[in-house]
């Protein structure tokens, strides 16, 4: 209802109004789809977005098919070592030569530990997340599993991360790697593996070493001088090419293909998600991009 406008205002206006009747029509019809914006589409294998304070679906595909993660696994590794109880994440550790000789037989990706140094928690879980260390994986689940041996300790650290993926109520992962260097039998899909990282960005300390561009470790030497590390890089491209990005790991592999899990807060709203088996290191930031870009209009 138009009001306040007398005699040939009111005429004139409503004649505007008649004319561009048609226009306003068309306009509000083409407007619509950039409202509800369409779901994207990715190269990846499977993809999963969700809100990560109601926990709510916000793009599916594939997110329930069981699927080789790679490095991401470590999200679990560093989960189960920050949940340990009466934690020190300044206790040192002293690194074992099984370290280094696991990381030349597999030729795994790697923190760069020297053996005999001896480096913090802290440091190993950096080392962990950021270049995404296989050594640091190994000497956290020889650290934080029980046993006479490193492979009874090994067995016991495994045991834990299936325990806490069964604490989450998840049906389709299971691991048998502390760093997704698998051997049969370890998997997961996107939501899963949304809902580990979910689960773990609500650890502070997690938090601070996952959305960690670059950390330099100083370590202490056989000798007891202290030795300052090359800088470990995060292998997570989007903190830096995508605005609000906070987290968390990739993952790669000849099975796994390009994974990454990715998190990111907006005005308060923060998307969480996973891409498993994208084609490239590019084209798995491209795909996580869109579910974000997605997930914040949703």
């Amino acid at each position: 209802m138009i009001t306040g406008i007398k005699g040939s205002s009111l005429r004139r206006a409503a004649a505007v109004a008649v004319a561009s009747g048609a226009l306003l029509t068309t306009s509000a019809l083409t407007a619509a789809p950039a409202q509800a914006a369409s779901a994207p589409s990715i190269v990846a294998a499977g993809g999963y977005a969700m809100n990560n304070s109601t926990g709510a679906s916000l793009y599916t595909k594939a997110a329930d098919t069981r699927r080789s993660t790679g490095s991401t696994t470590k999200i679990m590794t560093a989960k189960v070592v920050l949940a340990q109880p009466n934690l020190n994440l300044d206790a040192k550790v002293t690194i074992p030569k099984g370290a280094s000789d696991y990381i030349v037989a597999n030729n795994a990706s790697s923190a760069g530990l020297i053996v005999g140094d001896k480096v913090t928690v802290r440091q190993l879980l950096y080392g962990l997340m950021l270049p995404s260390g296989c050594d640091a994986a190994y000497v956290l689940a020889d650290k934080y599993g029980s046993g006479s041996t490193h492979s009874a300790r090994v067995t016991s650290f495994l045991g834990k991360m299936n325990s806490a993926a069964k604490a989450l109520n998840l049906k389709n992962t299971h691991f048998d790697s502390f760093d997704g260097i698998g051997k049969g039998s370890n998997y997961s899909t996107p939501r899963d593996l949304t809902k580990i990282a979910s689960s773990a960005m609500k650890n502070a300390n997690f938090r601070a070493i996952v959305k960690t561009k670059s950390y330099t470790a100083k370590t202490v030497t056989k000798t007891g001088s202290t030795r300052t590390m090359k800088a470990w890089t995060n292998t997570n491209t989007l903190l830096s090419s995508y605005s609000g990005a906070i987290g968390v790991k990739t993952g790669s592999g000849p099975e796994a293909k390009y994974c990454l899990v990715f998190a990111a807060t907006r005005n308060g709203k923060t998307v969480i998600g996973t891409v498993l088996a994208s084609s490239s290191v590019t084209q798995r930031g491209t795909d996580a991009t869109k579910l974000l870009n997605y997930g914040f209009t949703k």
